[in-house]
């Protein structure tokens, strides 16, 4: 699937629609709970406090991210609550939907890095998007993370 079949969305918390909210609401449940069986409070103020992008293919949402700026989660901006449907993997959307996600925040946030707290098994992904691992492995949820940043650009 190529960006010409995806529909992007960046948006305010209070910007998003009912049914916006709602579909990236069950997107993140159905990664972040059920898929990876972690029964955690996925929703926090944060969400309320930034920005979220979106990736639709028609009706469908079928990837999505939230962007913070500096003093929300980390002194830094950050990239978070990064997910891709299942039915969508693959075929480089993620790839995607991160290189728009820093994209809008360095524009957003201009000569400042940005850090990711990311799960460990994607720690070559996000190496691979200019991120540097920060910290030692620790566990967030039951499930192992690390801390990352990309320095500014330019």
């Amino acid at each position: 699937m190529s960006d010409a079949t995806t529909r992007w969305q960046h948006a305010r918390f209070g910007e998003l629609i009912g049914r916006e909210v709602f579909e990236m609401l069950r997107l993140r449940q159905a990664v972040f709970i059920v898929e990876q069986n972690c029964p955690y409070p996925d929703i926090d103020d944060a969400d309320l406090k930034g920005s979220h992008l979106l990736a639709w293919q028609d009706d469908e949402l079928i990837a999505c991210s939230r962007l913070l700026g500096p003093g929300i989660t980390y002194p830094n901006p950050s990239i978070g609550r990064v997910a891709t449907a299942a039915t969508h993997r693959g075929g480089g959307l993620g790839r995607r939907l991160m290189a728009r996600s820093i994209d809008i925040v360095s524009r957003r946030h201009p000569g400042q890095p940005i850090k990711i707290g990311a799960q460990q098994y994607l720690e070559k992904f996000y190496t691979s998007l200019g991120f540097q691992t920060q910290s030692e492995v620790y566990l967030e949820d039951g499930i192992p993370h690390i801390d990352m940043l990309r320095p500014a650009a330019g």
